[in-house]
């Protein structure tokens, strides 16, 4: 597992008015690690501040994805972890790139 570096973060709910309490425009720079095919790999990125039950609303990498499927979650307090799943005939590695993440705190 890789943990991703350079993080910047900007937090604050001005885009969303009223859907969330709290949102987090997240960049930083992220060296996965090579993907068998078939096979699933993880990544982290620390967030200050986002909790079990945060939503990530987008993600975005810099570089082309070579057919891999990708999710990110809120999986612990401060902590988003990038499932990569690699569905192709063979590995893929992406190398260092710009990922950027849009995460919400729901109004309950």
């Amino acid at each position: 597992m890789a943990a991703a570096t350079a993080v910047v973060s900007r937090r604050g709910n001005d885009q969303f008015r009223g859907l969330f309490t709290d949102t987090w425009d997240v960049s930083c720079t992220l060296n996965s690690a090579s993907v068998a095919t078939t096979a699933t790999a993880t990544d982290t990125v620390t967030v200050s501040g986002v909790a079990l039950g945060d939503m990530v609303l987008g993600m975005a990498i810099g570089v082309d994805e070579a057919g891999l499927v990708r999710r990110a979650y809120v999986s612990a307090a401060n902590t988003v972890t990038i499932v990569t799943y690699n569905p192709t005939a063979g590995s893929v590695d992406l190398g260092g790139t710009t990922l950027q993440l849009i995460i919400g705190r729901a109004v309950v």
